[in-house]
């Protein structure tokens, strides 16, 4: 995975306060640069911005889609971690209380794309999705 540029994503928040708690002190995400009405995050070497949105909620509220019997919301975001970070990573969000959509599960078992996924929500309601494969380098794209 060396040599991969970061993605940028941003995002509608109702609060900044709520994102700094929520991203940088629960999820471990330094804190870049910021104004009176965005932030940026480190999520996972990839840029983060959180945006205060006068038009929040979200549109896309309570849309999904069936995978693997669950329904995913959509859209979502994340990050694709190492077995042993994303096993903390779920002990810490149990541990902080967090309500998931979708519990800590290993989903396609047996079969190509077998992973371990978790989904719940930022406080603004954004749905966030972290999945870990046992070897990301072969498993992320196989067919």
């Amino acid at each position: 995975m060396d040599g991969l540029p970061p993605f940028h994503l941003a995002i509608r928040v109702r609060d900044l306060s709520e994102a700094r708690r929520f991203y940088g002190q629960l999820l471990g995400c330094e804190e870049g640069r910021s104004s009176e009405s965005w932030v940026d995050f480190n999520f996972f070497g990839h840029q983060l911005v959180c945006h205060v949105a006068e038009n929040y909620p979200s549109v896309s509220e309570g849309a999904s889609n069936a995978v693997d019997g669950h329904d995913v919301p959509v859209p979502h975001f994340g990050a694709v971690l190492e077995i042993p970070h994303f096993e903390k990573l779920s002990r810490n969000l149990k541990d902080a209380g967090v309500h998931f959509v979708i519990e800590p599960h290993v989903r396609f078992k047996g079969a190509v794309g077998e992973q371990a996924t978790m989904f719940f929500l930022d406080p603004s309601g954004n749905a966030i999705e972290f999945k870990a494969f046992r070897n990301i380098r072969d498993q992320l794209f196989a067919k």
